[in-house]
């Protein structure tokens, strides 16, 4: 409970500096650096079919960002918004329905789901906001076992796998591009949030859940749908991995998308950080991690 009431307080105190403006924490940026309004931001994503807000896990600031993106979208689509996330394994879905339709409590959805970490704090909000306003919400992502299986064996090793069980992953084959260069990256330096002793089967791993997340989001669009996917933001910088792959499905997406990035000066965006996502959400350094 603790937790909860500091995330509040912190929300209070965000919002605070961001009307008076004496010591803000964040500032948003378009991907050629230059600063925008929270306003014009989310002018720019009501046009989307599909935004792709990428976090850094342990942010508070991407985390209150996502909810309020996702309240101000909802104000304009109303039952046509879709979320969605990274957080939530595909076969998890008929849990995660049996939640937001009532048919189970809070607590033994969240006894029985395998829940991150930092789902109180971080994204049980985001969930019961779509339970209170009878939205859908996407579980996008690979079962992390699967993932750990392509790891192990690559993309092949899942031929092993049961009809149902592959219900739970992008259709295969799958495209691979090793070129890409965040897939690249985590064969050379790990990667942006990557580890460093990669092997050759950990971009693959990496696709992987790229690929599932696109096919989810794909799968779960409706003619008047517009959806917001919540993920990792190493999983749609650039332009690559869940973009990459929603493009490959379906050329007409208009996507849009958002990045997370830390820096000791909110003044201008470095320049690492220019043309990574269509909007940066810049945020101070000393700011303190959820976790």
């Amino acid at each position: 409970m603790k937790i909860k009431y500091f995330s509040l307080i912190l929300m209070a105190v965000i919002s605070l500096n961001v009307v008076s403006q004496e010591m803000p924490v964040y500032k948003i940026f378009d991907k050629n650096g230059e600063p925008v309004t929270y306003e014009k931001m989310i002018q720019s994503l009501e046009s989307a079919d599909i935004t792709l807000f990428g976090e850094l896990h342990n942010n508070p600031v991407s985390h209150w960002m996502e909810y309020e993106v996702t309240v101000s979208l909802y104000k304009k689509h109303r039952e046509n918004l879709i979320l969605g996330a990274e957080m939530f394994e595909a076969d998890q879905q008929y849990m995660l329905d049996e939640y937001l339709d009532g048919l189970i409590p809070a607590d033994k959805f969240e006894t029985d789901a395998r829940l991150w970490p930092n789902y109180e704090t971080d994204y049980k909000h985001l969930l019961d906001f779509a339970k209170h306003n009878s939205l859908q919400f996407v579980a996008a992502n690979i079962p992390r076992r699967y993932a750990s299986i392509v790891f192990k064996g690559g993309f092949e090793a899942l031929d092993n796998l049961s009809a149902q069980a592959k219900q739970s992953i992008a259709p295969m084959p799958v495209a691979y591009d090793p070129e890409l260069p965040g897939y690249a990256a985590m064969l050379k330096m790990g990667g942006r949030g990557m580890p460093a002793h990669a092997n050759q089967n950990l971009p693959k791993a990496q696709a992987i859940k790229d690929a599932t997340m696109a096919h989810f989001i794909d799968k779960y669009m409706s003619d008047e749908g517009i959806f917001i996917h919540y993920n990792g933001a190493y999983h749609s910088d650039n332009y690559e991995g869940i973009s990459w792959y929603l493009k490959k499905l379906n050329p007409e997406y208009k996507i849009k998308t958002i990045s997370t990035v830390i820096q000791s000066d909110l003044s201008s965006l470095d320049a690492e950080n220019l043309g990574v996502a269509d909007y940066m959400v810049v945020v101070d350094e000393h700011l303190t991690g959820s976790y």
